[in-house]
């Protein structure tokens, strides 16, 4: 897909196809650049009552005189058309153009801006709906594959808003590209996306971003004393990676903001072994990792002035002879020690020694990025993430960034009346805290590594995929978190 900003009149721009807002009195809002006799047929269209009054409704209408087709939008009252509308519209017309052929189409932005949507924000929500619904799975079909996106979208733009047109369309596509990358790791299988495979990946961001790369191997893994990450690799003969990326474009004295990402490649559950039904989509335990190598993909896009270091521990959670078991006790690298009471409670495992591990970067802020618990999608269903937080202030604008970027989150609670259920009579701690609560236990025994800096947590279990015939990766929270890096530079 590829995007050309264009200032001439719209009706000398050559094009199959044309997006046209419809208000709440069924008037076309680009009406007067129009041609006559193409306004009068969509006219006489609109008085059909074909196209519905919901708003973000779409009618596709063949044979528009001047164009082969054209797309009708209802937008509503224009000054009152939120983002998330734009949005829920543009992926609407977006659904229309993946069942016809074309090649170029034209979207005027002035059509679409208003008080809550400036030229550059309607833009950037505009390219990526438009990514988002023209990605095509990486699948391993030998016949039937999806063919690629391959059309020219022509962005209409007034000449004095050209500027804020091309950084919407700069951190669009930056913020695109991301979210695609995050949907093709999680959507190989988990025989190729492999801890090697993420670090193989992480080192292609390094070359290409010009960023510095350290993949830690098992015995460089086991002279850290990463016990806790080390008990979970146990049972599989994958070899553990542990990989930093670095993106050092900010002031030298300027601490960094550091990215977690909960690498489990493929989780079973190990000795306490997960249902067969759906064990499938376990691939996608990695969404945490997929995410945060996402979020690098954009900020080397992007070229951030800001210091960011992506951690992530990667391995994974089979059962074995040599897995750890259910009353097991091993040490993290934070010296604590930890009774592994369920071992599908990894990810907490492999993640507490990563947070220790980010302690030696002094850094500014550490969020992590999990498919943590089943209890977050009880808790909340498959719409939001949620974030804890020991720092309200990072959490208050980890949710102005989702509401941004149209990727929210909730924050949930992580009082201390939650963390007895931790309790255990044979070490410093229990993996977990019992049924009541999981989510939230399960963010108070991370919150017990993340002590000495301000830290976050979001649980993207019930958003990183979707199931049934929908089935794939959805590339969240990287808009969330590109979102937040972006405000970040201008604070």
């Amino acid at each position: 897909m590829k995007f050309t900003i264009k200032t001439d009149l719209i009706n000398k721009i050559p094009a199959d196809i044309i997006t046209l807002a419809v208000n709440d009195k069924n008037q076309i809002l680009c009406g007067k650049q129009i041609d006559a006799l193409t306004l009068k047929h969509l006219d006489n269209i609109l008085k059909l009552g074909d196209l519905s009054n919901i708003i973000g409704s779409t009618l596709l209408i063949h044979s528009a005189t001047k164009y082969s087709r054209v797309i009708l939008l209802r937008i509503g009252v224009q000054a009152d058309l939120t983002p998330k509308e734009f949005f829920k519209g543009i992926v609407g017309a977006s659904k229309e153009l993946n069942k016809i052929n074309f090649t170029k189409i034209i979207f005027p932005i002035n059509q679409f801006v208003n008080k809550l949507l400036t030229e550059q924000a309607a833009t950037e929500y505009l390219v990526r709906a438009l990514a988002d619904q023209g990605y095509k799975i990486n699948s391993l079909k030998t016949k039937n594959k999806p063919k690629p996106t391959n059309y020219e979208v022509y962005l209409h733009a007034n000449k004095l808003a050209t500027k804020e047109i091309k950084q919407g369309l700069k951190n669009g596509q930056a913020i695109a590209k991301g979210v695609d990358l995050t949907k093709d790791l999680g959507n190989l299988p988990p025989n190729i996306c492999t801890p090697t495979y993420l670090a193989s990946e992480a080192k292609k961001l390094a070359r290409g971003y010009k960023m510095k790369i350290t993949v830690l191997e098992q015995k460089q893994i086991e002279k850290l004393k990463m016990g806790s990450f080390l008990a979970v690799a146990k049972g599989s003969r994958e070899a553990p990676k542990f990989i930093v990326l670095e993106h050092k474009k900010g002031p030298k004295n300027k601490k960094p903001i550091v990215l977690v990402g909960k690498g489990i490649t493929f989780d079973a559950g190990g000795i306490s072994i997960k249902p067969s039904q759906d064990m499938d989509e376990m691939k996608y335990d990695m969404g945490g990792a997929a995410t945060v190598l996402g979020v690098m993909k954009t900020v080397g896009e992007l070229n951030l002035p800001l210091n960011i270091i992506m951690v992530v521990p990667t391995c994974e959670n089979l059962p074995d002879g040599k897995a750890v078991k259910p009353g097991d006790i091993v040490k993290s690298m934070s010296g604590q020690t930890i009774e592994v009471l369920n071992t599908d409670a990894e990810g907490r495992l492999i993640l507490c020694d990563a947070l220790t591990y980010s302690e030696r970067f002094k850094p500014e802020v550490v969020i992590d990025v999990a498919t943590l618990t089943g209890a977050c999608v009880i808790a909340l269903g498959h719409h939001i993430s949620a974030v804890f937080s020991n720092y309200d202030p990072l959490a208050d604008e980890l949710k102005t960034a989702g509401e941004k970027a149209l990727d929210p989150v909730w924050q949930m609670p992580m009082w201390d009346e939650y963390q007895p259920q931790l309790n255990s009579n044979f070490a410093d701690m229990a993996n977990i805290g019992g049924r009541a609560g999981g989510s939230i236990t399960a963010a108070c025994f991370l919150s017990r590594f993340a002590k000495k800096y301000n830290w976050a947590h979001i649980d993207i279990a019930g958003t990183a995929w979707k199931s049934g015939k929908e089935k794939g990766s959805t590339g969240r929270p990287v808009s969330l978190l590109s979102q937040f890096l972006i405000k970040r530079t201008k604070n």
